[in-house]
């Protein structure tokens, strides 16, 4: 362009006065002529062509996998702008530059376009929008304005601004478009619709955009994008036209082989014919040697074909061929992802099935589709596969432990013996193919000898377990050599050193081979067997869950009702009286209700009869059980907010009123967390004597709770705090013996007299206390020793009083004159700090100094 440009200089130097009239101010003709001419084919053109040059970089950074949905628009992001921001730092200088020379130019619009692409390729995406907006108000040329708003739509999409790139594309639709806009407005549109996973508005824009696409658009690659859509949504027919239309466009050879593998997932089969023709096209891209690299790909296009037709042993066999004749970890565990459901959807061979799904989730990426879903089936499947196992493996170890070790040795000695010798034979056979050329081993071409169980590759159980254990043993390794050694160099470097002539080497004798503390494989399942009654319980047990579980897997997540009903029954015959027996019963009513009513019934008597306080046979005899229950909940769920309420204002009289309310709404789901709200209470209102006591009681109460673990924080900190309080001040018992005391019986907790000690009492209090109305309480003192406590006596004096009497009276007859214990009295403050420090001796001992020897 360098050639126009001094052509216009020659202009203005042979034209008298035309230099005059080129300069910015003016704007006369052939002023306007020289801007107009030098603005578009200098700065203009050059950033116009780097413009150019920087999409089709952004283009190349597209890492296409045809066998996902297309992305019609590379993502743009800073990291990727780093790699041509010299480009588009050049982008903006030569657009500026031909703005600020020639201002008065038609081109000026066209090139702040160009700057604000620059900056939109660049990630710098609030200047971009500054510019498309500017030209969007200044430019008097509509078509530039539609231009700059269709980037505006683009830079609003990348930057997730849904609602403003909405509300651009929206307004352009009101717009008299020229074409070059309106096909770029259809495929902003239909980005901004993928970007938001909406495929059904996507591909109508795509469509819409297509009688206005130009070569230069990648007509191949939108039409192939099409057709994917098409086929996404169920629309074969469509998807099919699209695929041949990418074919005619000639596109890269990647996009031509897929869409014509794609073309025969979409193809009509109407008669054999087609059918054949399908197959024949297989074969043809299996032998011919540009598809080397998507061998795998087109086995799991035709195990695809032969899923469709039905033929699933074919299917099998080509999708084996298609998880080993590649490194695509995406088809390998699509291909055994496929002979995975097949197994376990079509064959109900759930092991099998188990194996494949282990090796598809340890092959494919975990961005796969559905991912989460296929790794729960897995999951589904290894619990399967475990309750069978436990079964199969626990009845086997029974029926083995009634033969006596001898006679067992010597038959499971034998049996290893001939295995091993039948092994050794297999090693020795030759194996044979039946055509030289490594295509013709395919499941394709063979598929009545890739079947048999001579074939390793052809045995489909073989073949998963291998891989399995493989990657049990090894991870996931890349193929390569020598790819068990750590330093794969030192092999290099092993094999072209000279090796020295050596004596022939002295031959292991078997005592330095042999691992004598190692047992040998009869020894480890000799081991196994179980002998003792406690042993066999235990196996039993593990048969008896496997039932339980086998048949919840069967009925909840498989849906298979027969195979439940057959596990549930196999169970309640195998072991009566199980503690599975009240949900079994019920489940089988279930089950039964749908097809045998008569059968329903008796499961129905035989769990009312057996169980009539479980929880099953209240829902069978009310159905409404559960949602009654619930409703209380619910009741006493709001009853607890206020409750909550007053105990954080510290009314807590009323707080106690609330949860007294909610506990009469009866036993829920929500009692547990009523009844730590009271306890958190009674550490505010009462000693913490008593709090520690209910917070044990509670543990013990719900063992298996959702609030155990707090319950137990709350008591753990409790006693932390006291014993640091005790060991700042040391153990002091306050010698104030005014108010209120009580009297404190300590005995031996394995003499179990609780009972008879606390009856004992009870009855001195009726008979010569009445008038004091004294309530008595058993409390757990240490791992050793119980205390009953009589709450209170009034005084010193009327304590003592009562401490006379019961040595007179009451410690000289059965039970305590059969046992040894502590009796004395004690104040309410030094109550509590006994019983945090478990301070005994030292108490008996201030109760001896203050209290005995002053009442002599």
């Amino acid at each position: 362009m360098n050639k126009n440009f001094s052509f216009v200089r020659l202009l203005c130097f042979l034209v008298p006065g035309m230099l005059m009239n080129c300069s910015v101010e003016q704007n006369s003709f052939t002023s306007n002529i020289f801007h107009n001419t030098t603005a578009h084919f200098n700065g203009y053109y050059y950033a116009r062509e780097k413009t150019k040059e920087v999409e089709k970089i952004i283009f190349k950074s597209l890492d296409d996998d045809p066998n996902q949905i297309l992305r019609l628009y590379p993502k743009l992001d800073t990291i990727l702008a780093k790699t041509y921001s010299k480009d588009t730092e050049e982008i903006i200088k030569m657009a500026s530059i031909s703005i600020q020379r020639h201002p008065n130019s038609k081109w000026v619009d066209d090139n702040y376009v160009l700057v604000g692409k620059a900056r939109l390729f660049a990630s710098d995406f609030q200047n971009a929008i500054q510019t498309f907006k500017y030209v969007n108000t200044k430019s008097p040329d509509a078509n530039t304005r539609h231009a700059a708003l269709v980037q505006l739509l683009r830079t609003f999409t990348e930057q997730n601004d849904y609602d403003r790139a909405e509300e651009t594309f929206r307004f352009l639709e009101k717009e008299k478009l020229s074409k070059v806009n309106r096909k770029d407005l259809y495929l902003g549109k239909a980005y901004y619709y993928q970007v938001r996973n909406n495929y059904d508005y996507m591909v109508r824009n795509l469509a819409s955009a297509d009688s206005l696409l130009q070569h230069n658009d990648q007509k191949g690659r939108i039409y192939f994008l099409i057709g994917q859509i098409y086929q996404k949504l169920g629309f074969d027919a469509e998807a099919f036209n699209y695929y041949r239309k990418c074919v005619a466009t000639h596109p890269d050879y990647e996009i031509d082989f897929y869409a014509r593998l794609n073309m025969a997932q979409v193809a009509r089969l109407d008669d054999k014919k087609d059918i054949k023709r399908l197959r024949d096209q297989f074969g043809k891209m299996l032998t011919d040697t540009k598809n080397i690299e998507f061998v795998d790909k087109i086995y799991y296009e035709l195990g695809e074909f032969e899923r469709k037709q039905g033929n699933l042993k074919q299917a099998v066999s080509s999708y084996i061929s298609a998880a080993h004749a590649g490194t695509n970890k995406r088809i390998q565990g699509s291909a055994y992802l496929r002979i995975g459901q097949l197994e376990f959807d079509s064959l109900k061979k759930y092991s099998l099935a188990k194996l494949y799904y282990d090796s598809a989730i340890a092959a494919l990426p975990k961005d796969f589709e559905n991912y989460e879903a296929i790794k729960k089936r897995q999951e589904i499947l290894g619990e399967f596969a475990k309750y069978t196992e436990a079964i199969s493996w626990n009845d086997s170890l029974l029926a083995l432990s009634a033969f006596d070790s001898l006679t067992l040795r010597v038959q499971l000695d034998s049996l290893v013996a001939s295995r091993k010798s039948v092994e050794v034979i297999k090693k020795k056979k030759k194996r044979t193919y039946q055509s030289s050329e490594g295509s013709q081993n395919s499941s394709f071409f063979n598929t009545e000898s890739s079947g048999t169980s001579d074939w390793y590759f052809g045995n489909p159980s073989a073949v998963a377990l291998g891989q399995s254990e493989f990657k049990r043993i090894w991870g996931a390794i890349p193929l390569e050599d020598n790819w068990r050694r750590s330093n794969k160099t030192s092999v290099i470097s092993d094999l072209t050193t000279p090796v020295a002539k050596t004596d022939k080497p002295k031959q292991p004798t078997t005592a330095e081979t042999k691992t004598p503390d190692a047992p040998d494989e009869v020894g480890k399942l000799l081991l196994q067997i179980p002998r003792t009654a406690e042993q066999k319980a235990a196996a039993l047990a593990k048969i008896e869950e496997g039932y339980f579980m086998l048949g919840d897997l069967y009925y909840f997540q498989l849906n298979e009702k027969e195979n439940a009903s057959e596990s549930y029954a196999a169970l309640l015959k195998r072991f009566p009286g199980s503690e599975f027996e009240p949900e079994v019963l019920y489940k089988l009513y279930l089950i039964s209700r749908e097809k045998d009513l008569a059968k329903a019934e008796q499961y129905a008597t035989l769990l009312k009869t057996k169980h009539p306080q479980s929880t099953f046979t209240r829902i069978l005899v009310n159905p409404d059980y559960l949602k009654e229950t619930s409703v209380a909940a619910e009741k006493q769920k709001l009853i607890y907010k206020e409750a909550y309420a007053f105990y954080q204002a510290n009314n807590l009289r009323q707080a106690q009123e609330k949860i007294r309310l909610a506990l009469q709404e009866g036993d829920t789901g929500f009692t547990p967390q009523l009844e730590l709200l009271k306890i958190l209470i009674v550490g505010k209102t009462e000693d913490v004597t008593r709090y520690q006591y209910e917070l044990g009681e509670y543990i013990k109460k719900y063992p298996d709770g959702e609030l155990k673990p707090y319950a137990e924080q709350l008591l753990a900190s409790s006693k932390t705090l006291l014993e640091k309080l005790e060991r700042s001040k040391g153990i002091q018992f306050n010698s104030s013996m005014e108010g209120p005391h009580n009297f404190v019986i300590v005995y031996n907790t394995n003499d179990k007299i609780t009972n008879p000690v606390s009856t004992a009492i009870e009855k001195y209090n009726a008979t010569q206390w009445k008038e004091l109305k004294l309530n008595t309480s058993n409390i757990i003192f240490n791992d050793d020793k119980t205390i009953t406590v009589v709450i209170e006596l009034p005084n010193r004096e009327a304590a003592l009083s009562y401490f006379d009497k019961f040595l007179a009276q009451i410690a000289i007859t059965k039970p305590l004159s059969n046992y040894k214990f502590y009796s004395f009295v004690i104040t309410k403050d030094n109550f509590q700090l006994f019983y945090r420090t478990k301070s005994l001796d030292e108490y008996l001992t201030f109760f001896d100094r203050n209290y005995q020897k002053q009442n002599q």
